[in-house]
């Protein structure tokens, strides 16, 4: 399985910002001796790309270092680098290479970074400064054979910069399930959101998750973007929900499951993960791309036409 990874994802935040930034480092250097996955080098995104989703007076702004401090203070990220830019290019480069790479041969493929959900159309909040996953989304759409998206963000947060690109989408369908009383505060509206207490643990999460599933059996999509964060860990600082590492698994095999039975590609996004030390986070973000690799082999190796077995995995 490709993934798509560069040095820059760490190099390119400052060692003061508050940002974790070591996660990537640290995950890479986890799956780089794993077998089954390859570490590939994004190309930068276009800026013909960029404004497919993107305000072009604000990309420019971006782009040219022109952003005002109160822009740059919602994003945060600070204090900022001279190679933001590059970073930010090459990580939504990598989410619209790993669509490509996934429509060519099926399974899995993600982007060691990305889930950028709350970035809006004018605007960058919350460490997004682009939404890769609107991006993604209208980029596959061009492509033969893609006429339905589904985003399913299970970050802890929700995904409000999503929410309102694809308000009045009718081939996009945006699901999110996320701390109700957690960042943003101001919510938007997804198509669908799911909205759990503080506390929710493994058992409720993974019941409603289970329902939420099922219900989206009935949207005939093509391709699954998987905003895969890892907030919703017990460890995890900003996440505010309960849910043990093995939750967490059991949450990415089931999303994978469901994928296999409706026989439809998979592209994965990090989203969020700030635990207390890092390592947690990094701990499940190995335990999403391991398995990610795992369900990518085995639907290289079945046959054409057949089904996955209920509940494998």
């Amino acid at each position: 399985m490709v993934v798509f990874y560069d040095p820059i994802y760490t190099d390119g935040i400052h060692k003061e910002a508050r940002f974790p930034r070591d996660r990537y480092r640290l995950l890479a250097e986890h799956l780089a001796s794993c077998p089954e996955l390859e570490l590939r080098r994004p190309e930068p995104i276009s800026r013909d790309l960029l404004i497919t989703a993107h305000d072009p007076e604000y990309v420019d702004r971006f782009l040219g270092g022109r952003l005002s401090e109160k822009e740059m203070r919602r994003i945060g990220l600070r204090p900022w680098t001279e190679a933001i830019v590059e970073r930010t290019l090459r990580l939504t480069g990598g989410s619209v290479q790993a669509l490509h790479e996934v429509v060519r041969t099926g399974g899995v493929s993600g982007n060691m970074a990305g889930g950028t959900h709350h970035a809006f159309y004018a605007e960058g909040s919350g460490y997004c400064v682009f939404n890769d996953l609107a991006i993604v989304a209208l980029q596959a759409l061009e492509l033969p054979g893609i006429e339905q998206v589904l985003i399913l963000d299970l970050d802890v947060h929700q995904g409000d910069g999503t929410a309102t690109l694809f308000q009045h989408h009718p081939m996009v369908h945006t699901v999110s399930m996320h701390g109700a009383k957690n960042f943003p505060f101001r919510k938007q509206k997804s198509d669908w959101d799911i909205a759990l207490p503080n506390g929710t643990g493994d058992e409720e999460y993974l019941n409603i998750l289970a329902q939420v599933l099922e219900d989206l059996n009935s949207r005939h999509v093509q391709l699954l973007l998987y905003q895969a964060g890892v907030d919703p860990l017990e460890a995890d600082h900003l996440g505010h929900l309960n849910l043990s590492r093995q939750g967490l698994d059991r949450r990415n095999r089931m999303v994978f499951d469901w994928a296999e039975r409706q026989r439809i590609p998979v592209v994965i996004f990090m989203g969020g993960g700030y635990a207390t030390p890092i390592e947690r986070s990094v701990e499940a973000f190995v335990d999403l791309f391991t398995e990610a690799a795992r369900r990518h082999a085995r639907s290289r190796s079945r046959p054409e036409g057949t089904q996955p077995d209920e509940g494998d995995g």
